[in-house]
């Protein structure tokens, strides 16, 4: 893999991108702010395998084999991410927060992120939410979940990962958490869509992909009109569904975290293209769903710089103005 004053990410076989000269050289504020709506407060990887982004193949497996993989093919590939070393993942993503002047919504239990804001108060706003962890991790308690946001510094509810649990986001046994953020004027960030190549077979038996339809939202929102709420995945890949939400919910944004670098660019680039076409480009927001891999955040910006179908206004607001608005942050626009 070549060094960050040289990268060149090659999505496809037959294409090449270079990466923005202001990603490969400047450093913080020589450089536009980013908000990244989606990041993780891992202490450390769970698993240390490099990554091809943009693979355009996923796994197959056989119900016959014990240990099935899961995710994404392994291939050669440039550039291949790699995984931070042990102990070091914290400190490399921060790093990379500060070398791209990136502002992230990092999720997490509260100890785990309270970790990240001591480390980059400036950088980091908290996150947690009423699930531990996905799947059937149990809930916490609705009176500690207020005070989190209450007197915690948490500034936003999630990630929800009902999906996981088979549940829609739209299930009355919930419903009392997101009267909380509606009462507290919190939004609230909800996993829609999808959950990588074989998790219900492989990891997470009770996965839905029907779960993840971003339909399922409309009885919750007319439950709370005011709520303000974040699609993560933009629900990919049901475009249609996700399209008459936005239409029907003004209240509702995506984030493309997770899908930027999951599937084919083509696809990815086809996916966000609907979105802006279809006139809600002041609702989609920059994520990565960061984990693992630290140079994963460069690389999903540069996806975003480098797509020929926006504008630069239109990349800017992807990128910055539509999450300050949506998090109600005191910043000016950037253009």
């Amino acid at each position: 893999m070549k060094s960050d004053l040289a990268i060149c990410f090659c999505f496809l076989a037959a294409s090449c991108i270079t990466a923005p000269a202001s990603l490969a050289q400047n450093t913080g504020s020589d450089v536009p702010p980013v908000i990244d709506v989606h990041v993780h407060a891992m202490d450390d990887i769970p698993f240390g395998a490099p990554m091809c982004p943009n693979t355009a193949k996923f796994t197959a497996s056989d119900p016959a084999t014990k240990e099935a993989p899961f995710g994404w093919v392994q291939e050669e590939c440039t550039p291949k991410l790699y995984p931070s070393a042990k102990g070091e993942y914290r400190k490399d993503v921060l790093a990379e927060m500060e070398r791209l002047n990136v502002t992230a919504v990092v999720f997490g239990d509260p100890d785990s992120v309270a970790k990240w804001k001591a480390a980059a108060p400036g950088r980091v706003i908290p996150g947690t939410t009423f699930t531990r962890g996905m799947g059937e991790g149990g809930r916490v308690p609705l009176d500690e979940l207020r005070k989190d946001f209450t007197s915690g510094g948490f500034k936003v509810m999630g990630e929800i990962g009902l999906q996981y649990e088979g549940l829609s986001p739209s299930d009355p046994s919930v419903d009392q958490y997101f009267a909380l953020a509606e009462q507290l004027d919190i939004p609230v960030a909800i996993h829609m869509g999808t959950g990588g190549s074989g998790r219900a077979n492989i990891t997470s038996p009770k996965f839905r992909g029907s779960k993840g339809d971003p339909l399922l939202l409309e009885d919750l929102l007319a439950r709370h009109p005011k709520l303000r709420v974040q699609v993560m995945h933009a629900g990919y890949p049901m475009i249609d569904n996700m399209l008459t939400l936005l239409q029907a919910n003004s209240h509702v944004y995506v984030d493309v975290a997770g899908l930027i670098w999951s599937y084919p660019l083509k696809e990815v680039n086809r996916y966000i293209e609907r979105l802006v076409e279809a006139g809600f480009e002041d609702r989609v927001m920059f994520g990565t769903d960061q984990l693992v891999w630290p140079k994963l955040m460069a690389y999903s910006i540069s996806i975003i710089q480098n797509a020929d179908y926006l504008t630069p206004e239109q990349k800017r607001d992807i990128l910055y103005n539509n999450a300050a608005r949506f998090l109600r942050l005191d910043q000016k626009k950037t253009e």
